[in-house]
């Protein structure tokens, strides 16, 4: 008869054991399940607004530019130069040593392939943000022929390379495409 207690009693703390553990998974997945329901509203109220998708890319029409000149447009709030390099401006950069440069590139890194006559880079001087002149008719364009920062005097290439002064890197070239023979996408 012992021997049966004994039984039952080791039966019951099985069974308890195994109900603990039941109550265990459940909160845990109660409390998962709780903590999903919480996280998926905050994450996706994180996400860009359509308005903000919208600006996220723009298209520029660049057939009215001609060899030497360059236009101001507007991608996310910030000006984008957009030059029309002359065969000579285009022969001038490829001779300067790109090594010798503080921020080494050459101008086919910093065009497309093919489109070595269409520099696009971002207005905004690299060191405190100043937007250089340079692309609007009879702006100052600087020792070298490219764009000149009036707030502390970085001077920069045709290439928009810098070349003296204290902006520490070349200017930004965006992520864009051509869309057609006449049509830009920047973004």
């Amino acid at each position: 008869m012992a021997e049966q207690a004994s039984i039952d009693t080791s039966a019951q703390a099985e069974e308890g054991v195994r109900r603990r553990d039941f109550i265990n998974i459940a909160a845990v997945s109660f409390a998962g399940v709780g903590g999903a329901a919480v996280l998926v509203p905050l994450v996706s109220q994180m996400a860009p607004s359509a308005d903000v998708l919208a600006q996220s890319s723009t298209e520029i029409d660049i057939s009215a530019i001609q060899p030497g000149q360059a236009i101001k447009a507007v991608f996310r709030k910030q000006p984008v130069f957009i030059r029309n390099l002359t065969p000579e401006e285009v022969s001038a950069a490829d001779k300067v040593d790109a090594s010798s440069l503080r921020d080494p590139q050459t101008l086919e890194e910093r065009t497309k392939e093919g489109k070595t006559n269409w520099l696009i880079t971002m207005g905004v001087c690299t060191h405190l943000g100043c937007v250089p002149l340079g692309a609007g008719e009879g702006e100052v364009k600087g020792e070298f022929g490219g764009y000149f920062c009036p707030c502390h005097g970085s001077h920069y290439d045709t290439a928009a390379r810098i070349r003296k002064g204290p902006a520490p890197k070349n200017l930004e070239v965006p992520e864009y495409a051509f869309i057609s023979d006449t049509v830009v996408k920047i973004g």
